[in-house]
């Protein structure tokens, strides 16, 4: 008796699921062409020009540092970009319960911690695991969870924690893990109060999972009865793709706008100028809220903050001011989320804590 009319209901959540998700992408395609194909443009010339036409290319010093950064861009990110459009296809494929019911439940503190862990566990950097996060919003993670786990995933999967292991020492590696994912929990489980109190938009994808629905039990069926085909795969890709525009677009804009102030702003500076004062602190948030660097390359300027300036509060300031000020995340937000307030409130809740955290970890001497 109770299957025949939760079957109805589950249509309903599919057809609603896909369908808004159609007309967005729709909508974004014609809005987004212009500024997708003219970076995407720029790019291919760019990367093109400084294999074929080096003479170009390499012709004065600011075009040797915009195209080199170009190609260096592209060289760190391009495999993140692919493992995001393949997760976003994968998540596509997924019924919503099962999602939700893996992030655990929005606005709850359990719920926080399983998103900081997710985003802490997921090999993507800052730029591939915009996707990511893009897509828990559609498939209704609560708006907490998706900045917590936005904040603690760049700089915090595996790989990148034992390469900056590798750089600044375990100590100090595991005090910046154990911060940023603190800042990431603090600022989710803010934000989700600023929903409930009707200041932040709620998420319009949010989902009720059933007292009865069993995670282990849905994916242990779902395993079971899972056989690959060319037509999942197509899927798959074609549900990567095509729901990935919206954010390469930017992510391209990034690209584009990163090698430009390189080109414009030495980073020999670095060493000499974010000494372990407020000074140094204040200019070292300016730089990583300008200067648009991926989760790799953020790694060898934050090791010579620490190192060669002897300000660990400011290696810890880049490395999280540039998560969340990130011009290209703050943009992404807006289009996921249709509300500028959002994204807006990122930087205000996340900058004072990683301000207080920088200062005070810049009072204790680097030996």
């Amino acid at each position: 008796m109770d299957s025949h009319p939760s079957s109805p209901t589950a249509e309903q959540s599919d057809h609603k699921d896909h369908a808004p998700a159609a007309t967005h992408g729709k909508h974004a395609r014609a809005r987004a062409d212009y500024l997708l194909w003219g970076t995407s443009a720029i790019l291919i010339a760019t990367y093109a020009a400084y294999f074929l036409l080096p003479s170009v290319a390499l012709a004065t010093p600011a075009l040797t540092t915009f195209s080199t950064s170009v190609v260096e861009l592209i060289h760190t990110i391009w495999w993140s970009l692919l493992l995001g459009m393949l997760f976003v296809g994968l998540l596509g494929q997924m019924p919503r319960e099962m999602v939700i019911a893996a992030m655990g439940k929005g606005g709850t503190f359990s719920g926080m911690l399983r998103a900081v862990g997710a985003g802490v566990l997921l090999d993507l950097c800052s730029h591939g695991i915009l996707f990511v996060g893009s897509k828990l919003y559609e498939r209704g993670a609560s708006t907490g969870q998706v900045v917590a786990f936005l904040i603690a995933s760049p700089w915090n999967s595996i790989v990148l924690t034992l390469l900056l292991w590798q750089l600044i020492g375990f100590q100090w590696m595991l005090a910046f893990v154990l911060l940023s994912m603190a800042v990431g929990l603090s600022t989710g489980l803010i934000f989700d109060v600023l929903v409930r109190r009707k200041i932040l938009p709620e998420n319009p994808n949010a989902i009720s999972i059933p007292p009865n629905y069993s995670l282990w039990r849905a994916i242990r069926d779902g395993l079971w009865n899972f056989r690959p085909t060319k037509t999942w795969l197509r899927e798959v890709t074609r549900t990567g793709i095509i729901e990935s525009r919206l954010i390469l677009r930017w992510i391209f804009f990034g690209i584009v706008l990163a090698a430009f102030v390189r080109a414009v702003i030495p980073t020999d500076m670095f060493g000499t100028l974010f000494g372990p004062t407020l000074a140094g602190l204040g200019l070292t948030i300016i730089v990583a809220t300008v200067l648009e660097v991926c989760s790799e390359g953020s790694m060898p300027v934050a090791t010579d903050i620490l190192t060669r300036a002897g300000a660990a509060g400011n290696s810890f300031a880049f490395l999280m001011t540039g998560v969340s000020t990130d011009y290209t995340e703050i943009l992404i937000l807006r289009e996921t989320t249709k509300s500028w307030k959002i994204p807006l409130f990122l930087p205000l809740i996340t900058v004072p804590q990683v301000i207080l955290l920088g200062w005070l970890l810049n009072q204790i001497p680097i030996t």
